[in-house]
Order: C-alpha cells, then structure tokens, then sequence
C-alpha cells in the first residue's frame, strides 16, 4: 500500500461537508485514511461522531467561537476486512446527523487511536484518489495562537496585495 506525502494534497484542514461531497463522488472507493506515515488498518472503525459549538478567550483576551465535528477512528484490524467504502462512511456520518445537529462547514478534527496509543487530534487534507481509493491524509493538529496566526494572515494578505502589482513602489 503507498502513502500520501501531504505535499501531494492541496488544502488542509478540510470541514466535512468537503469530506463527504467527496465521498458521494467515489461512493464504491475504499477510503484509506493516511496518519504518522501509514495507512489505517483495514479494519478500522468509525466509533465516534461528536459535535461542539465552543466559546473561547485567546491569550490576546480575544472572544473566539466556532463549531467543529470529531471523527474518531479506532485503527484495528480484524480478520479478512477490508477498507470501508467511501459510501458507508457518508452513510455512518447520515445516521448519526439524525440524532446530532452536523455543521457541514464546521472544523473537521480526527481523533485516532489504535487502542494501545493515546488518542491523536489531526486534521483532514484534500482527499486524494489513488491506486482505486480515496486517500484523506491526517496531519496532526498542532497547537497555535489565534492572535498570532491573525496577524500572519495579515502580513500576508499585505504583502500580497502590495507586491502584487509590477507598479506597486512598495516591493523597491
């Protein structure tokens, strides 16, 4: 089995309603998530489908809210199984929106484990179709700093609107 380098996917951090439009794409496509360099066992689980609405004060005394959607994945393998189909997992994901409000656009966290290990937070990249599968690589979820990561984007947003023009004076 390959794995996906994360340099191969072109977003990160994707909400599930990406997820599963993906899915409906490629319903019959074994979905192979990809976390620490390998794939997940073929006989993996989807145990957990949690959402949260979360109230927060970053460390610049800034209100933050938002909403996020929790996969856990249990990494085992049992017997002859093979990879879910990209259609049950859309179909796991439909059962429990019958009992929980989903936010398609919501923060998309990974919690995965293979029963021994803690528990892992990671975030979904752009899925991938690969050698007859539907590839999601997992990056680990990394702490940050909101104020920080504010001000970054926003350097960046400057940089690039000042540079952006052959005209501008201010890229001398």
């Amino acid at each position: 089995m390959s794995t996906i380098d994360n340099s191969q996917s072109n977003k990160t951090d994707i909400s599930l309603g990406e997820l599963l439009g993906r899915a409906a794409e490629a319903p019959d496509l074994k979905l192979v998530f990809l976390y620490d360099g390998k794939p997940v066992k073929p006989g993996y689980h989807v145990t957990e489908v949690k959402a949260g609405q979360f109230s927060a004060l970053d460390c610049g005394a800034n209100l933050e809210a938002w909403s996020e959607i929790f996969v856990q994945l249990w990494d085992i393998d049992e017997g002859e199984r093979t990879h879910m189909a990209a259609g049950k997992f859309s179909a796991i994901v439909r059962k429990v929106s019958e009992y929980v409000r989903l936010d398609g656009s919501a923060k998309l966290t990974f919690e995965v484990s293979d029963g021994v290990r803690p528990m892992q937070l990671y975030c979904a990249n752009e899925p991938v179709t690969e050698d007859g599968a539907l590839h999601v690589a997992l990056t680990p979820r990394p702490a940050s700093c909101k104020p920080r990561d504010r001000w970054l984007a926003e350097q960046a947003a400057t940089e690039a609107s000042c540079c952006g023009s052959s005209a501008s004076k201010c890229c001398g």
